[in-house]
């Protein structure tokens, strides 16, 4: 049985969605938005594959696995930056990250 591409495209845009949500919505934490950047190069990267297949190119895939690594590098340096900030105020939110600026 094929799924078909609609599918494919309503679960990367439900993905897309949430993650646009986490960002707007829920700013308190920052750990959360994080996830919600995640959950947004996710959603592309389900449309960059599904689309490599049905065009039959390998380049959506190659250019999914670019977008991967970058976000993989991203994830760990926000996490790296954010285990200092915690150690240094104790606190994680993103009202405290304006001091960062100072």
């Amino acid at each position: 049985m094929i799924i078909e591409l609609i599918s494919y495209l309503y679960f990367a845009i439900s993905l897309f969605v949430i993650g646009l949500l986490g960002i707007f919505v829920i700013r308190k934490n920052i750990i959360i938005v994080l996830m919600s950047i995640e959950l947004l190069l996710l959603g592309i990267n389900i449309n960059f594959v599904v689309f490599s297949v049905y065009l039959d190119d390998i380049l959506g895939q190659i250019f999914s696995l670019l977008v991967l690594t970058v976000a993989a590098a991203e994830s760990a340096l926000g996490l790296a930056i954010l285990v200092i900030f915690y150690r240094l105020r104790g606190v994680i939110s993103i009202q405290d990250l304006a001091l960062l600026k100072n």
